[in-house]
């Protein structure tokens, strides 16, 4: 299994899991990064407002911020690699990231709607929940 190392945006709080307005987006990769610890993969995440040195040290990470500013931001590492920027990534890219097989029996509900949350006059697959 590859570590996952996400280079946060600034945000309130290490997971932007917080306020009177949350993000259903972030909540969703909160969960979708708690599954992978379960998993056994070593996850860690860095925020800009807490730890900007770690942004400057990893040369990937510099050069997204150089070409992107923040808009670049999310970036997901899988070990050394930069793997994405600009978007947080779903379980089922995480977990190909991290080696590791994702399963529809492991999807985790992402909203009241069912385990692919959102929009339900879209028919989802089990590759599009997981």
């Amino acid at each position: 299994m590859k570590p996952i190392t996400v280079y946060d945006p600034a945000m309130c709080c290490s997971t932007g899991i917080c306020g009177a307005e949350v993000d259903q987006t972030l909540v969703n990769f909160a969960a979708d990064l708690d599954w992978l610890k379960s998993q056994g993969v070593t996850v860690t995440r860095i925020n800009l407002s807490q730890d900007p040195a770690a942004f400057a040290a990893n040369e990937a990470v510099k050069a997204v911020l150089e070409s992107s500013g923040v808009d670049g931001l999310p970036v997901v590492m899988s070990g050394d690699q930069l793997q994405s920027s600009g978007r947080y990534l779903t379980r089922s890219e995480l977990a190909t990231l991290a080696g590791i097989a994702c399963t529809p029996d492991s999807a985790e509900p992402k909203a009241s709607s069912g385990c692919c949350g959102g929009d339900t006059s879209v028919e989802k697959t089990a590759s599009d929940c997981c």
